[in-house]
């Protein structure tokens, strides 16, 4: 490996994080620096931007250790065939680079992950003793994500979580098959093992800091995963599937989902081209049904096509909703809070506000309108004291009426789109 300088390094191991998609920084416990001591902090604003769920814009150095590996994915650019320059970082310039990032406030934090070198546990050493040098020699308390290796010894792994905010493991992909073809030397059940110890270490720190305060925290912002997304046959029905599979299993934080992106000199397993951005687009918004809008994956699957695909033009909920027209209208002034979720165009704040003004008022169409974004979309599927939609609902050309106008995918956009 050719002798870089730590600005060549950056330039080319930044490059390479591009790739992971799950660096949100939801979740993190409360540490500041005021007192004269420490440094960082996971407070307020501050080169990658992560989005959390009240939507504050949290500014992280995401890199990797290395871009080598011994691994040979298929679908990875970092890849042991791969003709991709190389770099890689030692322990103590991931923590300089850290600590200078934040103090000119770049910054709020690090994700830091890596392909893997000489084996998996001299990887997962190296990334533990960074975030060592930064918690107990730096005093450093901005915020740390670990991307875990599921090969590494558990003891390994485990020590992850005692320094940092949050860790993740990826499934790669939907399927055991497709990892099986495109990550051969990937095992399903190494990975989730590790997730399941991950998931009892952090039940058991709970346990303890209620009996004994003083306990250290072990990740407390939790465990994440990804899930890359076209790269094999998996459809959006088995995607689904799975991440709701993942999230019971695991009490995951997140699933993340990284549209495939064709790499240089691919592998002939690949696809030539890459999926629609918007396909990713409603896939977070799928999740966030069955996060947040009491969806089950095997409704969200109902929304879907004969192939199992979900719409690009309409959002997972409008197409569940026109599918079973029969759940509609319905009465805003009576209709409980399960009910009001699943009409289209009404998110969670807009459902809030209902039920709270109906209390003191009966609801007409013009209040519905001041509660929610565009009323356009609720009106065929609600009734108000002054409203009912007769035969709105049943038209054949309601989708045609409502439906979005056609738009460009903002390739900047953050994931994890609301549905509403």
């Amino acid at each position: 490996m050719a002798r870089l300088d730590t600005r060549e390094k950056l330039s080319i191991l930044a490059d390479a994080a591009k790739y992971d998609a799950s660096c949100a920084s939801s979740g993190s416990s409360k540490r500041d620096s005021r007192g004269g001591t420490g440094v960082g902090s996971t407070e307020g604003m501050g080169i990658c931007h992560a989005y959390a769920p009240d939507g504050r814009c949290i500014s992280l150095l995401k890199i990797l250790l290395t871009n080598s590996c011994i691994f040979d994915c298929h679908y990875c650019i970092n890849r042991k065939s791969s003709n991709v320059r190389r770099a890689r970082f030692t322990v103590e310039e991931v923590v300089q680079l850290t600590l200078n990032f934040y103090k000119r406030n770049y910054i709020e934090g690090l994700f830091l992950s890596s392909g893997i070198i000489k084996s998996s546990n001299y990887t997962m050493e190296q990334m533990v003793e960074v975030a060592r040098q930064l918690r107990d020699v730096h005093d450093f308390r901005g915020y740390i994500h670990l991307k875990t290796i599921p090969d590494a010894d558990p003891e390994l792994v485990h020590q992850a979580g005692l320094y940092a905010d949050r860790v993740s493991i990826n499934v790669e992909l939907p399927t055991r098959q497709g990892l099986t073809r495109l990550a051969p030397e990937k095992d399903e059940k190494r990975i989730e093992t590790a997730m399941r110890n991950t998931k009892s270490d952090i039940a058991d720190n709970k346990d303890a800091r209620k009996k004994y305060r003083s306990a250290p925290r072990y990740a407390p912002g939790g465990q994440s995963t990804q899930m890359i997304v076209g790269a094999d046959d998996a459809n959006d029905g088995a995607i689904v599937t799975k991440a709701r599979s993942l999230y019971d299993r695991f009490s995951l934080r997140r699933v993340y989902y990284s549209a495939f992106s064709p790499i240089p000199e691919p592998s002939a397993v690949l696809p030539l081209k890459r999926p629609p951005l918007m396909r990713e687009h409603r896939l977070y918004q799928s999740d966030w049904l069955m996060r947040f809008y009491g969806f089950k994956p095997q409704e969200v699957v109902a929304a879907t096509d004969e192939k199992g695909m979900l719409p690009l033009d309409i959002d997972p909920k409008l197409a569940w909703a026109l599918k079973f027209r029969e759940s509609f209208p319905v009465d805003v002034n009576r209709a409980t809070k399960e009910e009001l979720l699943r009409v289209p165009g009404l998110g969670t704040k807009a459902v809030g506000r209902i039920l709270s003004s109906r209390r003191f008022r009966t609801l007409r169409l013009d209040d519905v309108a001041r509660l929610t974004v565009s009323v356009k979309k609720v009106r065929p599927f609600i009734i108000t004291s002054d409203w009912r939609p007769t035969l709105l609902t049943d038209r054949a050309d309601l989708k045609a009426l409502i439906a979005p106008p056609a738009a460009q995918l903002d390739l900047f956009a953050h994931h994890g789109p609301k549905a509403a």
